[in-house]
């Protein structure tokens, strides 16, 4: 009976979301909000949003209970350049409910995209260029990893049906964080919509977790090819040298806030739909009750999982080697209430959808032992979440 009442619920906020909603789906919960209360401010762009952030946003909670919201919580997006506009707001309504992801779902609707056009940025040739160039600063010891990114920019013939793809989305993402919310980029407001595997923190009470990701294989339909691949990336210097360096960055950042922290001496595996990849869970308590969850990550926005390390020299590569503007890709979606519980994801396997248009975004951590052609090849696989819910057959397109 408590099964059918958890699918109910959630299954009820789905279809409940709207355009324009922000929406998360955890392992642990579900949550929609609609409309907006208060939105937080922001500082013109020759600010670092993130120094402030954390205030703002405990002063926007503080004033929506002041004005009598009875549940405030602050939802909504921070994009990766921490110098732009996040996108953060207290919803008039909050609704909440258990997550839905280990019942059964309902079928992926089989209705395809119909895609007019799409166009690689950067193309195929230029980002295996992009890649050898990080290389050769990381063997010049400039770097010790960079994470280089493209997009797919998509024309579409008729606007994207922006609630059907979340719900695909939901039911193709079994585990991991699935989220919609609005976002305003290069003046136009658009839907930022995904499905990421990776949760940057968790704070819930004086409890703190942090799950990064790095370190990826592609699935196979084979099983036994599948499980050749999982065990290889299990085993491959390359990849342990590439989770190692996000996982000490990580555990470094979360020191001064945390205490009896766990910090697993061997990464393990966590799959999606379309990849495997090395994980680390990270947990601690924390030493000061009025830290809260953006506090937390803040701290650790961006990890070198999305980005790389020493932090600014890989964010200044990745400024001279990306020929297009990541926006909210590799930022951060989320929730954070009076409190300061809250959950922070990592904004991957995501898309901006503004009518007939998509643009979706896939990176690769690479390292001194990286090769351009298999960069590309994970950054084709990554695409394969949003591609996939969408029904986009690829095939007549040579540029994934």
């Amino acid at each position: 009976m408590v099964t059918k009442q958890k699918a109910v619920l959630e299954q009820e906020l789905l279809d409940d979301y709207r355009v324009g909603d922000f929406f998360i789906e955890t392992p642990k919960r579900t949550i929609l909000g609609k409309g907006v209360f208060l939105q937080v401010p922001s500082e013109e762009d020759c600010e670092n949003q993130l120094v402030s952030l954390p205030k703002k946003v405990a002063s926007t909670l503080k004033k929506a209970k002041e004005q009598g919201h009875p549940h405030p919580i602050v939802t909504g997006a921070v994009p990766f350049d921490s110098y732009k506009k996040a996108c953060l707001h207290i919803p008039n309504s909050v609704h909440f409910a258990p997550s839905y992801q280990h019942e059964e779902r309902g079928q992926v609707s089989s209705t395809p995209i119909a895609v007019d056009k799409l166009i690689s940025v950067p193309a195929p040739e230029q980002y295996m260029e992009g890649v050898a160039q990080g290389i050769k600063r990381i063997r010049s010891g400039e770097l010790d990893k960079i994470v280089i990114s493209r997009s797919l920019e998509l024309s579409l013939t008729e606007s994207v049906n922006i609630p059907q793809l979340l719900r695909n989305l939901a039911y193709q993402n079994k585990r991991g964080y699935t989220f919609a919310t609005n976002i305003e980029f290069e003046e136009q407001v658009k839907t930022l919509i995904g499905a990421s595997p990776e949760l940057l923190v968790l704070r819930q009470g004086m409890q703190a977790i942090a799950n990064p990701l790095a370190g990826s294989r592609p699935r196979s339909k084979d099983p036994i090819e599948d499980q050749r691949r999982a065990e290889e990336l299990l085993s491959s210097p390359k990849d342990l040298h590439e989770h190692a360096v996000v996982v000490e960055t990580v555990a470094n950042a979360l020191r001064p806030f945390l205490k009896n922290m766990e910090v697993p001496e061997k990464p393990s595996l966590v799959t999606t739909e379309t990849m495997w990849h090395l994980s680390t869970v990270i947990k601690g308590e924390l030493l000061d009750a009025e830290v809260s969850s953006l506090d937390l990550a803040v701290a650790l926005q961006p990890t070198p999982a999305v980005c790389g390390a020493p932090t600014e020299k890989a964010r200044q590569a990745i400024s001279e080697i990306e020929p297009f503007d990541r926006g909210f890709f590799t930022g951060m979606v989320g929730w954070c209430d009076a409190d300061g519980d809250g959950e922070w994801v990592v904004t991957i396997r995501c898309a901006e959808a503004n009518g007939q248009s998509l643009r979706l975004f896939a990176g690769a951590g690479v390292v001194g032992e990286s090769k351009p052609e298999e960069e590309l090849a994970e950054t084709g696989a990554k695409f394969q979440t949003m591609l996939r819910a969408m029904g986009v057959n690829t095939e007549q397109f040579k540029d994934i």
